[in-house]
C-alpha cells in the first residue's frame, strides 16, 4: 500500500475516528440516481462520448466535508458533490466538486501537515499557515459560509483543471462548475440547526426532482492548471455543456458488497488530466480509504 496515501489517511482519520464502513473523508453522504443530457454546444468542445447527445444515466453522491458520519448537517464545512457517469459502452467517468472555489493546498505532502496541524489548530496552525498562505481563501469559503438550504442550491466547483480534445484535434483547458437550476440560497445558523442533524439529506431525498446546469469555464494562457488552491479569475468564459437531473435515491449501488469510488483521474478519450499533484494523488488515497472501510473486524 502507497505509504504516503496510507499517512494522509491516518491524519483524517486521528481527526475524526475511524468509522468502520465510511469513507476517510466526505463520510456522511447521500446517493441519488439521474440523467445527464449534453448540450449542443459540448460536443463542439470535447470528443468525450458523454457529451456527444446521448443521455446517460448518472450516479450523484451528495456529501459533507468531515470524516464523521454523524456530524450535522448544519455544521460549518464545506460540501461535495460527486458524479458518475454510466455511458452505453460500460465505460465510465467521474466528476467530483466541492463548494469552496479552491483546494486548501498543492501537494499531498502539505495536505498531510495541513491536517496534522487542525488536530492543534491554535498551536500549529498560526505556523501553517505562515508557510502556507494559499490555503486561506479556501478555509474562509468553509468556515464563513452559512449551511445551505439544500444539497440543491450549492454550487460545486470542479477545483481541477482538464484538457478537453474535439474531434479536429483543437484543445482548450476547463474546469467544471455544476449550478443549481433551483438557485444558490443559505439558511442562518440557528434556523439550519432547528430544521435537525440530517436535514440536507432528508430534504434531497425527498425532493421529486433536482436539476443543475454543467458549466466548462474555459480557462486563458496565463491561468494556472496544476495548481488547485488558485481560482480561475470569474470573468473567464462559460459555456453551458450539459443538464443534471437527479430523480431519486440510487437503490442500486453501495448494496450486497458494492464499492463505489468516485475518481476525477477516471476519464475517457476526449478528455485528459493535468499535471496536479493533488489530482494524481486522490486514487492512491482513495485506494487506502477503500482497503480500511471495507476491511472486517480485527
Amino acid at each position: 500500500m502507497d505509504s504516503l496515501a496510507v499517512e494522509a489517511v491516518d491524519a483524517i482519520n486521528a481527526i475524526s475516528g475511524v468509522h468502520a464502513g465510511h469513507r476517510a473523508a466526505h463520510a456522511k453522504g447521500t446517493l441519488l440516481t439521474g440523467t445527464f443530457t449534453p448540450s449542443e454546444e459540448a460536443r463542439g468542445l470535447t470528443a468525450a462520448a458523454h457529451m456527444q447527445g446521448e443521455p446517460s444515466r448518472v450516479t450523484v453522491r451528495f456529501s459533507n466535508g468531515g470524516g464523521d458520519p454523524g456530524i450535522p448537517d448544519y455544521a460549518r464545512e464545506g460540501r461535495g458533490m460527486a458524479v458518475k457517469f454510466y455511458l452505453a459502452d460500460g465505460r465510465k467517468t467521474d466528476i467530483v466538486a466541492l463548494t469552496l472555489p479552491c483546494f486548501f493546498v498543492r501537494t499531498p505532502e502539505d495536505f498531510i501537515a495541513f491536517t496534522k496541524a487542525r488536530l492543534e489548530p491554535e498551536k500549529l496552525m498560526p505556523d501553517f499557515l505562515g508557510a502556507h498562505p494559499e490555503a486561506l481563501p479556501a478555509i474562509q469559503a468553509a468556515l464563513g459560509a452559512d449551511p445551505p438550504e439544500s444539497y440543491a442550491t450549492c454550487t460545486y466547483n470542479a477545483i481541477h483543471s482538464f484538457r478537453w480534445l474535439d474531434a479536429g484535434g483543437g484543445s482548450r483547458w476547463v474546469r467544471y462548475r455544476f449550478e443549481p437550476e433551483a438557485g444558490e440560497r443559505t439558511l442562518p445558523g440557528e434556523e439550519a440547526k432547528a430544521r435537525g442533524r440530517d436535514y440536507l439529506q432528508e430534504d434531497i431525498l425527498a425532493r421529486d426532482e433536482a436539476a443543475f446546469r454543467l458549466l466548462v469555464i474555459l480557462g486563458e494562457e496565463a491561468d494556472p492548471v496544476d495548481d488547485p488552491t488558485a481560482a480561475w479569475p470569474e470573468d473567464r468564459s462559460q459555456v453551458e455543456v450539459g443538464r443534471l437531473v437527479l430523480t431519486g435515491p440510487d437503490t442500486e449501488r453501495e448494496r450486497d458488497g458494492d464499492i463505489l469510488v468516485f475518481d476525477p483521474t477516471r476519464v475517457i478519450p476526449g478528455i485528459e488530466l493535468s499535471d496536479d499533484p493533488i489530482l494524481h494523488f486522490r486514487p492512491r488515497a482513495y485506494s487506502a480509504s477503500v482497503e480500511r472501510r471495507t476491511a472486517g473486524p480485527a
